[in-house]
């Protein structure tokens, strides 16, 4: 480990041991793991009511990792004659490593660019096509409006539950207080809202002041722009290319 670059925040709901702190380790950085955001299991009845019908859709619409896996465990295989959208990369990779397909993905991981893939490629034969929307619970209306707006039948099922998870406070403060942390990495809009809100105004600001906020994507920056602070943009929408941005970021500056 290299003692020249500052720790590294993790603020993705994963474990100590999750993939994106698995990535930044292997390239010899400190993790201090913060964890937002928590995701809990939904009430599966909508869920299952909707997959019971699953031929009757033409599209399922995956906006992350956690709807993939909430349908994948109850539907292993992808249904016949049902295509397969997923906002960004990350999210994709995920479902053909399971062996569904992704016959849809924007090129930047943001709801608003799904739906412009969408519309692209959108004729009148597809007014009325039935879209399974499986979101969280903290789902923003965008995709489901958009796809309402071009004609399409949508029904968003809550698939899991995004809340606020338990921060050691005291510690997170502790670190702050000290100046010593390189970067903040957020994979999500809500890590960046739910750790504004854990810490407190003045301590995220401060956070932020001396160590760079990194997001997998652009929907994710614009929320640490919301809360006054610019973000860099990983190289790639995945969690390797944030890892590989933020160890080039803390390399540049330690030289």
């Amino acid at each position: 480990m290299s003692a020249a670059l500052k720790p590294v925040v993790v603020t993705r709901a994963e474990g100590s041991d999750g993939p994106l702190s698995r990535e930044l380790r292997g390239l010899g950085l400190e993790v201090l793991s913060w964890p937002a955001v928590s995701v809990t299991q939904a009430d599966s009845r909508a869920l299952e009511a909707a997959l019971s019908e699953l031929q009757t859709f033409g599209w399922i619409v995956f906006a992350s990792r956690h709807a993939v896996a909430a349908v994948l465990e109850r539907q292993p295989r992808p249904p016949a004659g049902v295509r397969i959208a997923a906002v960004g990369r990350a999210t994709a990779q995920v479902l053909r490593q399971r062996g569904w397909p992704a016959d849809l993905v924007p090129e930047e991981p943001s709801a608003a660019a799904l739906i412009a893939a969408f519309a692209s490629q959108w004729s009148a034969e597809d007014a009325g096509v039935k879209v399974l929307y499986p979101a969280s619970s903290r789902a923003l209306p965008t995709i489901a409006a958009g796809l309402r707006q071009l004609g399409a039948a949508v029904t968003q099922v809550e698939a899991y539950r995004t809340q606020a998870a338990p921060l050691d406070i005291d510690r997170c403060r502790h670190w702050i207080a000290r100046g010593g942390i390189g970067a903040v990495t957020f994979a999500s809009p809500s890590a960046v809202s739910e750790l504004a809100q854990a810490l407190g105004e003045a301590d995220f600001q401060r956070l932020l002041a001396d160590a760079t906020a990194i997001a997998i994507g652009r929907t994710t920056a614009a929320e640490v722009t919301a809360h006054g602070h610019s973000a860099v943009v990983a190289e790639s929408a995945t969690l390797r290319g944030l890892a590989l941005t933020t160890f080039r970021l803390l390399q540049t500056r330690a030289s």
